[in-house]
């Protein structure tokens, strides 16, 4: 016999709640308190206007993540502008604010052939005095917020585009060595802490990766204490990338006994940002996100600021913008809602069309469950 019509109406009105549930996620939660029911950091660069006289920038922050890092007042030059004098005042302001405000820290970064001021500029240098800076340096640094940071990026960028260990002056100066001696004495300066290479171009499978791999392959090997992988992720919304590539690249350093880190994502627009351009950062925010969320070694997801208002991205790529999940004036954009979406875990990975399959999937067996049990009460059958 044919289902009832009261049976059909019950279930066409199961379905479409379960819709509008898929759909909705409750305004009180933020990225932050989602990340935190999920066991995971989500979370933002923070820059210059920290310390500006735009309030919202930091209610933006302490509201809606819970996980931080510098995008400059831990590097090099920035905490020790000359010789074993240091400056601690930026530094020691975000500590101060992520231990009030419940949040993580990530330290960025103890070694890289940027931002380095006095000991670049020190070409007479030799190999005995550039190892005595650099182990002083980070004791002093490490040591300072020793049980404050979640993670450290010890060092950053050391492969260049070539796939090869690039030729800076910490290389030329101490020899391929320099990271296994930063990576020991950053964990001596801090044993609880995690410490990460960082780098760009390596978030999937390629030349560049496969060199990351191989370096932290036989970090590992040597036992130098290394515990994950910081990929940048600096993207343009209109180009393609693969998110089976970058979660197979998850998988790989997974399988090395490493963690890995979202650590500067941003997707770049060509602007004037129209609707589907930022239709499809948000799906990309949301792949990548999942992507992470899928693998048990990603805990940190971090974007490189939070508001177009301050954003490195137009003056680096002249003609695009709007990079982030937050507009100018701190409104969600459709990436907000679809970081949010993936976090709640009301979709899986999102199309234009609605919710992931794999959520219509569980919703239609649950509710074929339900459209049985109604028909067997009401004695009916398909």
């Amino acid at each position: 016999m044919a289902m009832s019509r009261l049976a059909f109406a019950l279930s066409v009105s199961a379905v479409a709640g379960a819709a509008a549930s898929a759909r909705s996620v409750s305004a009180q939660e933020t990225l932050g308190s989602l990340a935190r029911k999920r066991g995971v950091y989500v979370g933002a660069a923070v820059g210059g206007a920290f310390w500006g006289g735009d309030a919202r920038y930091r209610e933006t922050l302490k509201r809606e993540f819970n996980i931080m890092v510098a995008e400059n007042a831990m590097k090099f030059d920035q905490v020790e502008p000359k010789r074993n004098q240091f400056s601690w005042k930026q530094a020691d302001d975000l500590a101060a604010f992520a231990q009030a405000n419940g949040m993580a820290l990530r330290g960025h970064n103890l070694v890289w052939h940027q931002s380095s001021g006095w000991i670049e500029a020190a070409t007479g240098m030799e190999r005995a005095d550039m190892l005595t800076a650099l182990k002083t340096h980070i004791d002093s640094v490490v040591g300072r917020y020793r049980g404050r940071i979640l993670e450290w990026d010890v060092v950053n960028e050391a492969v260049d585009d070539n796939a090869g260990l690039r030729n800076t002056f910490w290389r030329q100066r101490i020899g391929d060595d320099y990271l296994d001696s930063a990576f020991t004495w950053a964990h001596k300066a801090d044993p609880a802490a995690l410490l990460f290479y960082n780098d760009y171009s390596g978030e999937g499978m390629g030349g560049k990766s496969d060199r990351i791999y191989a370096l932290m392959k036989g970090m590992k090997d040597r036992g130098v204490p290394i515990h994950g992988v910081g990929l940048q992720c600096h993207f343009a919304a209109s180009k393609s990338f693969s998110a089976t590539d970058i979660d197979k690249n998850m998988k790989r350093l997974g399988a090395l006994g490493l963690r890995v880190s979202i650590t500067e994502l941003d997707f770049r627009v060509t602007l004037p940002a129209d609707s589907a351009g930022l239709a499809i950062q948000r799906d990309n925010y949301a792949l990548l996100l999942n992507a992470c969320l899928a693998n048990p070694n990603c805990k940190s997801f971090l974007t490189w600021g939070f508001t177009d208002a301050y954003s490195w991205v137009p003056g680096f790529f002249p003609g695009t913008g709007d990079a982030l999940p937050f507009d100018k004036d701190y409104k969600p954009k459709p990436a907000y809602d679809g970081m949010k979406r993936v976090l709640a875990d009301v979709t899986a990975i999102r199309n234009r069309n609605g919710p992931g399959r794999g959520a219509l999937r569980a919703a239609g067996a649950a509710l074929g469950g339900i459209r049985n049990a109604l028909g067997r009460w009401l004695g009916l059958a398909d």
